[in-house]
């Protein structure tokens, strides 16, 4: 495990991380134990932070207190039910929710198709005090959260339609087809990620590399929505060296 600030150019407020992809796991879930007794996480959902998650509960079981926390999700595809297993609700109340023992009144998924669900969904961060710490992933389009090419600095808790290159690559959680692939989200805004205290952002493999690259070192711009964590004060970044391979 190597902490690699010479590839962080344009925000020395970024730290990167860089270590063994099955290692991701438990760095991150250093930072997130800080909080794990009665803090605020917010979580990203898909295959970039399972081991993080896996991480937290192997803690659990020797002895790291979870069932304070409170959990905020990133997003929710538009029209799933929450018993849906392809849902983010199922996901979060099964891989992170019941595994670490907390109780599904701490546990919030954004629910809806309109922009006043997305407001109510601010409301109650807000209302929780905001978020400790952010886990997110990235996008092979630079998306963080549902937050397409595109996404301004300003975007709040809405509703987005997603790009077709992030519905292809959501396509195995569907059988391989296309077409049952939700067309919308309802999703934190950048602005909302960006509220938050400290970001962990997860990363592992060479398919992540050039957007990781551009986030990272490249102009802050709505061409790559990640690229604007370049402007937040506590962002850590652990990824291995495929994922970084094209920052060096």
């Amino acid at each position: 495990m190597t902490l690699r600030p010479d590839l962080v150019p344009v925000s020395p407020a970024t730290r990167v991380v860089t270590c063994a992809a099955d290692e991701i796991g438990e760095v991150a879930a250093d930072i997130v134990a800080t909080i794990a007794s009665d803090g605020v996480l917010g979580v990203a959902t898909g295959s970039s932070p399972l081991a993080l998650y896996a991480a937290l509960v192997r803690r659990r079981a020797e002895g790291l207190r979870t069932e304070g926390l409170r959990l905020f999700a990133l997003d929710e595809y538009v029209g799933l039910s929450t018993d849906d297993p392809r849902s983010y609700a199922a996901y979060v109340r099964s891989v992170i929710a019941e595994p670490l023992g907390i109780p599904a009144e701490n546990v919030r998924v954004p629910r809806g198709s309109t922009d006043a669900d997305g407001a109510a969904y601010e409301r109650a961060i807000a209302e929780a005090g905001g978020v400790d710490v952010q886990v997110v992933g990235i996008g092979r389009n630079g998306h963080i959260g549902f937050n397409e090419p595109g996404s301004n600095a300003e975007t709040r808790t809405r509703v987005v339609e997603l790009d077709e290159s992030t519905r292809r690559a959501n396509a195995e959680h569907f059988d391989g087809d296309l077409t049952q692939v939700p067309t919308h989200a309802l999703t934190q805004g950048v602005a909302t990620i960006l509220s938050a205290r400290r970001i962990v952002l997860v990363a592992a493999g060479s398919a992540k590399a050039a957007a990781l690259r551009s986030a990272l070192a490249g102009p802050v711009t709505a061409d790559n929505p990640a690229s604007f964590l370049q402007r937040h004060p506590d962002v850590t970044v652990v990824a291995d060296p495929d994922a970084l391979r094209e920052n060096r």
